[in-house]
């Protein structure tokens, strides 16, 4: 057995959707917990349970014209943490008129608090459903005109691989879909676990991608290499002593240089960039349930526990406390 609660993922299943879509995320969620463990000779500790579901647990006809068998009914589906939307690989104007019935199991799991979040043209059935009105939302290059055409009150952004508003996200396809599996494992689980993931899939994480971490959405658009080896090392280091100092030798510029670089291509400063994602460390970490707010401090890097408390409302609007209750994923399946 194994010593954590498994994370539920749901792939929705519906004909003419692509198949490695759904294959591709079953496999990856699946053995997130298994494939690294085995090549380390370490104990197997899946972390995910994955399931296909559509309406009345019909098979599934994809665009290749192979079959697939759904694992169970998605309107039996009371909750999940993580709903994936796979790509449309048919005509999208026909597919979502053929599937108005999932619609409302669409809006009904997304209010229950779940991640929901959608590969290339799948963001055609959030957005029919409702779920992107007003939000940031990416979708395949090829798709831009249509989609804006049919959706008017959403934030197309076709320039981002992944985008993330609320619990909904949304990847462009291609490399991206990778991407978006990868940061929603490390979300729910931790960085390592979703580098071992990419190592063992020989996936390269970074590549044309945001950062794992979803929430700071200004990441790693830019194409300057030492600034994305700072944030790496950020990113890796984030609970240590960090000073922009040594984080400007590490790739032979002064201090000022670094700040002005920083502010310029990332949009922060070094020091905000750390703030951030020891912020988005701390929200994991609430998320999982950790109750003590010095602890999760310490883990993150603060000493100060009344420090990192101010620090995280004024990130959040929530205290630690309150953002855990809003936020733990903690379902009873």
């Amino acid at each position: 057995m194994p010593y954590f609660k498994q994370y539920k993922v749901t792939i929705l299943g519906f004909d003419g959707a692509l198949a490695s879509a759904i294959t591709g995320a079953l496999d990856i969620f699946s053995f997130a917990g298994v494939s690294w463990q085995r090549f380390n000779q370490q104990d197997v500790q899946p972390r995910f349970c994955v399931s296909i579901a559509s309406l009345n647990k019909r098979d599934i006809i994809c665009t290749n014209r192979l079959k697939l068998n759904a694992h169970e009914a998605i309107e039996d589906i009371k909750a999940t943490n993580i709903l994936l939307v796979p790509t449309i690989g048919g005509s999208v104007k026909r597919v979502l008129q053929d599937n108005q019935a999932l619609l409302p199991h669409l809006i009904r799991l997304h209010n229950s608090g779940c991640d929901i979040a959608s590969n290339c043209s799948g963001a055609f059935l959030l957005a029919d459903a409702g779920l992107l009105d007003n939000k940031v939302a990416t979708t395949h290059w090829g798709y831009e005109s249509l989609f804006k055409r049919m959706f008017e009150h959403v934030e197309l952004d076709i320039e981002q691989m992944v985008t993330h508003s609320e619990n909904v996200y949304c990847a462009g396809g291609g490399i991206a879909f990778h991407n978006l599996c990868l940061m929603l494992i490390e979300r729910y689980c931790t960085r390592e676990v979703a580098n071992q993931v990419a190592k063992a899939h020989v996936m390269d994480v970074h590549r044309n991608s945001q950062s794992a971490y979803a929430n700071l959405r200004l990441l790693k658009q830019h194409q300057q290499a030492h600034l994305m080896k700072v944030q790496d090392y950020i990113e890796d280091n984030f609970n240590q002593n960090l000073v922009v100092e040594e984080l400007a030798s590490m790739v032979n510029v002064t201090s000022r240089t670094l700040n002005r670089q920083f502010q310029q291509h990332v949009k922060m400063k070094p020091i905000q960039y750390i703030q951030n994602v020891r912020i988005e460390q701390a929200k994991r970490l609430l998320e999982s349930g950790e109750r003590h707010t010095q602890t999760v401090a310490s883990k993150v890097g603060y000493e100060d526990a009344a420090s990192f408390a101010k620090l995280f409302k004024k990130h959040t609007g929530f205290t630690p406390s309150q953002y855990r209750i809003k936020f733990h994923r903690d379902f009873d399946f």
